[in-house]
């Protein structure tokens, strides 16, 4: 079968064994792939990554021990934990110190066409749900997870900064749960696909609003973005990070401690809430892909991705 293939920062397609089923795991037959920030930070080195990435996809099930699940569409949560420990007896498996990461740490990503799961890390698509849709239930559940952790209150005016492919599901997800959102960008043709599902957007200038909201989500992928998001924030506000970069994010730490503000990193999300914002219709998807091609052209896939002004680039295996 054709895998993708990091190392040394580059990337290629090899053909290699069938993935075996250890008891308990599913084989899942690729159909779309998503490439996302994360993979292209992996590329350029993040966590001294070698071998195949990819955590964003929909795939059938070709095999498991559940033969309810086989030929049934599914998506799946990265984070294969233990479920031993302290940490995952408390419900925090996607921390478990001991964690295996699909495409990212100790476990083969899904751009390859035959995938391993565990099979309680699998969740079915509804059929009204297209394929190229469901590939975006993982970066859609992380956009949700803010929902979790932060409490706003009713009807909260929230800054999302970035409108990069994260940028624009945090955005839309905060706005379709009734919250008042301004995003800020420098993209008006990105922008567009928020406003659209009607949020508030701004293309960014130099000067952005100072201490001017009670919560702020850095969602740019740029090392500056958490200064920007901290100067935007009133005394006693909350940041939510979202920025993924790799290297050092130089930090001024003054601002943050007179300002008494609180720093909330987020990471992945529950995918039942990003199935229910699927199926609800609610989400501008169609507008973010930007390019679909096969596994076989890989590199050139990870090329375009990079390119500025690039939303969701598809891996297809079909």
């Amino acid at each position: 079968m054709l895998a993708v293939h990091f190392e040394k920062r580059v990337a290629s397609v090899r053909k290699v064994a069938k993935p075996r089923r250890p008891e308990g795991y599913a084989i899942v037959r690729l159909l779309y792939g998503g490439v996302c920030n994360t993979d292209l930070e992996l590329l350029r080195g993040y966590y001294g990554f070698s071998g195949t990435p990819g955590h964003e996809f929909v795939g059938e099930v070709v095999a498991a021990d559940d033969q309810s699940l086989l030929g049934r569409r599914v998506v799946g949560e990265i984070n294969l934990a233990c479920r031993r420990c302290h940490w995952c007896k408390r419900g925090l498996g996607r921390h478990c110190p001991t964690r295996k990461v699909l495409g990212i740490v100790g476990h083969p990503g899904a751009f390859r066409e035959f995938l391993t799961l565990p099979e309680v890390n699998l969740h079915t698509v509804p059929q009204s749900v297209p394929d190229r849709a469901a590939v975006f239930v993982e970066p859609l559940a992380a956009a949700c997870e803010i929902l979790d952790q932060v409490s706003f209150p009713h009807r909260a005016e929230i800054a999302v900064l970035g409108d990069g492919k994260l940028g624009l599901l945090i955005a839309q997800v905060l706005h379709a749960v009734g919250h008042q959102v301004h995003q800020y960008g420098r993209h008006a043709s990105k922008l567009r696909i928020s406003a659209k599902a009607g949020v508030a957007t701004e293309v960014a200038g130099k000067h952005l609003p100072v201490a001017a909201y009670d919560y702020v989500v850095d969602a740019t992928g740029s090392v500056k973005g958490l200064a920007q998001a901290i100067n935007m924030t009133q005394p006693r506000g909350t940041v939510i990070l979202k920025s993924t970069v790799h290297g050092r994010v130089p930090m001024d730490t003054a601002p943050v401690i007179v300002n008494e503000i609180s720093l909330v990193g987020s990471r992945c999300g529950r995918f039942e809430p990003a199935l229910d914002l699927l199926t609800s219709g609610r989400i501008q998807l169609d507008e973010m892909i930007s390019e679909e091609l096969p596994l076989s052209k890989a590199p050139q896939a990870f090329r375009l991705a990079n390119q500025a002004g690039v939303l969701k680039v598809l891996l297809s295996a079909r």
